[in-house]
């Protein structure tokens, strides 16, 4: 099969056509950039703080902006959060080929952790908070992640926080709030998350909005980044993962499946955002953290877990 630019070997075939290598990865890099121009993701005189786990879509967005900072001659300070875990025989992987592309990148590189800030790794949190509060590894994951991650980019100065979230990452959110009706949480969705401004809260926007997870993929392996493929251990279990094989399903039979998801998203996001511009922002009595009640979620986490331990 050959490349409809120039006939050389394909290496992938998207639904305008064939790419080899190199038109493949131009053509992706123009879809990243084109995306971070039409939102305006990235603006002069930020200091950005890119989320990044060691992952393909995070090592990805992170290399790329740091080739569209050069790109259009931009100086803004920008440095990579890690947040670890403390998933055993995971993380651990992640995180040494983090620091390895940094050091070889010359990007700063930041680490939290869950143990530090929270008194326990997610492994040792998962068994009592599920018997204690009934929620699920990703629940609590997901909380603790999204508080460092803002915590730790406000204490490090930064004034947008890019995340490696790509077009399926994305498709699933909408439909997981679509089936649990949680339509509070639509309108803070789209390539920039959220509906307004609060002085507590660092805003976070997706580079990789528009480019697949088979995309991602394969533009990490024809650029030969060193990436642990393999899933974290606790998401066979969660509600995500059978949205996921549910979507890859329907994409397989029904291309473009996905994008549509997305397309449908985008035409409504007007209207999502405007039934969501009065929701009160309040601040966590304890932590001082951005909540939407007086105590946030992830204090109410680590409460319970300092409970089990009397």
């Amino acid at each position: 099969m050959g490349c409809n630019k120039c006939k050389s070997k394909a290496v992938i075939t998207l639904q305008h056509g064939s790419l080899c290598k190199n038109h493949f990865i131009s053509y992706f890099e123009d879809k990243v950039f084109k995306t971070i121009n039409k939102f305006r993701l990235i603006e002069r005189n930020e200091k950005i703080c890119v989320a990044t786990s060691g992952g393909k879509d995070s090592l990805t967005v992170l290399y790329l902006t740091k080739k569209y900072l050069e790109k259009y001659n931009i100086k803004n300070d920008f440095f990579a959060l890690a947040i670890d875990e403390g998933i055993s025989n995971y993380r651990e992987k992640t995180l040494n080929n983090l620091k390895e592309f940094c050091k070889q990148q010359k990007i700063q590189l930041h680490i939290a952790s869950f143990e530090e800030d929270f008194s326990s790794t997610l492994d040792q949190a998962i068994p009592k908070l599920n018997k204690k509060t009934k929620r699920n590894q990703c629940n609590i994951c997901g909380v603790w992640r999204r508080y460092l991650l803002n915590k730790y980019a406000k204490k490090l100065s930064a004034t947008k926080v890019i995340t490696g979230h790509n077009l399926d990452d994305e498709a699933q959110v909408i439909l997981m709030n679509t089936f649990k009706a949680n339509t509070k949480l639509a309108g803070r969705l789209g390539p920039i998350s959220g509906t307004h401004e609060h002085e507590h809260f660092i805003q976070r926007v997706k580079p990789l909005y528009f480019c697949s997870d088979k995309e991602v993929k394969l533009y990490t392996l024809l650029k030969d980044f060193k990436v642990q493929y393999a899933e974290c251990p606790y998401s066979k279990d969660g509600y995500r993962n059978h949205i996921q094989e549910m979507l890859n399903s329907f994409e397989n039979r029904f291309k473009g499946t996905k994008q549509g998801i997305i397309n449908s998203y985008l035409a409504l996001l007007p209207l999502l955002k405007e039934t969501d511009k009065d929701l009160e922002i309040k601040s966590c009595q304890i932590c001082n953290e951005p909540a939407n009640q007086n105590i946030c979620n992830a204090c109410k986490l680590k409460g319970e877990i300092e409970k089990c331990l009397m």
